[in-house]
């Protein structure tokens, strides 16, 4: 039959010759050395304390990222030159939730043991895979130091509930993985957390910017400040985003939204900053629920602060 020219594959997507997009600097991991900046997943929810549909959110961040163009006009910048590459996704157990953070832990202490110079995304997943992934992070990369975007404390007892997504800054803290000296946390939002909790943190000597803080502060003096603090103590500095961080008008899609939260943009200009230093190593985004989020916008807020670390590591040439 003669050939048809405008006849294609079911499913093509649109495509301009002029147009780099995200998707086409991702390429999967052949299981040899990993190079530049390494995607991983980590799709557990069945740790949160509500319901949550954070395990699908790895495959809606990546679908986000995807589409987006590698070019950043504002500061003039194509990501298109860097390696961005794909390792999957950590196989959770179906209903053993601390074997599937000791999964988390073991995956990434192994491959940044092996492979100590490629720069982690770690795609959760609820917050209860921050435990295993500071602790994975922190047995390549030596004395850790953590900013940590996030409504809530996150230091609940272990006690009443087990390891679950409230709990993985008291395990950090408790397994002495990291030190509360080396904690900041920016963004905790008011009537979220309970006193026991704060005083647990300030005991700590846990640095704690609240909402309030952010609001009569710029962004920027809080960020140069936490690295300041940070730069000296520690080896490496690994970020924790918690996407309930930011206003529920801007990131419907999170088991705990909540009024008076930060500005998108806010957490975006920080983020761009952290990546432009050397000493910030690793990125994780956690607590999406794509099936309670509108048109993916908080898949895609994800993807923008993903993209936006990486314009400040390609900025600086640090990838």
């Amino acid at each position: 039959m003669k050939q048809l020219p405008y006849l294609q594959k079911a499913n093509t997507p649109f495509r301009d010759r002029d147009v780099t997009k995200v998707a086409d600097i991702i390429h999967d991991w052949n299981g040899d050395k990993i190079n530049g900046v390494g995607l991983i997943g980590a799709p557990l929810s069945k740790s949160s304390i509500s319901h949550s549909g954070a395990c699908f959110a790895p495959g809606t961040i990546r679908k986000a990222l995807a589409g987006y163009s590698t070019y950043s006009i504002e500061e003039k910048v194509d990501l298109a030159e860097i390696v961005v590459q794909e390792l999957g996704d950590i196989m959770m157990h179906v209903t053993n939730i601390s074997e599937s953070q000791n999964r988390v832990y073991e995956t990434l202490s192994q491959l940044l043991v092996k492979n100590p110079d490629w720069l982690p995304i770690v795609l959760g997943g609820d917050n209860s895979i921050t435990y295993p992934s500071i602790k994975g992070f922190a047995q390549a990369k030596g004395k850790v130091g953590v900013i940590q975007f996030d409504a809530h404390h996150d230091v609940r007892n272990l006690e009443d509930g087990g390891p679950s997504n409230g709990t993985p800054f008291r395990s950090l803290l408790e397994s002495k993985t990291i030190e509360g000296e080396h904690l900041v946390q920016i963004g905790i939002r008011d009537f979220s957390n309970s006193k026991p909790y704060y005083d647990y943190v300030n005991k700590n000597s846990v640095t704690v910017y609240t909402m309030k803080d952010v609001r009569r502060m710029s962004m920027m003096q809080i960020i140069q400040e936490s690295l300041k603090k940070l730069k000296d103590q520690v080896d490496s500095v690994y970020v924790s985003v918690d996407m309930d961080v930011v206003d529920q008008a801007q990131a419907p899609g999170c088991p705990a939204i909540g009024p008076g939260g930060m500005d998108a943009q806010d957490l975006l200009d920080a983020v761009a900053f952290l990546g432009e230093h050397s000493v910030v190593e690793g990125l994780e985004i956690v607590e999406i629920d794509p099936t309670v989020d509108f048109r993916d916008m908080t898949s895609r807020l994800a993807a923008h602060v993903i993209l936006q670390f990486l314009k400040g590591k390609f900025k600086k040439r640090l990838i």
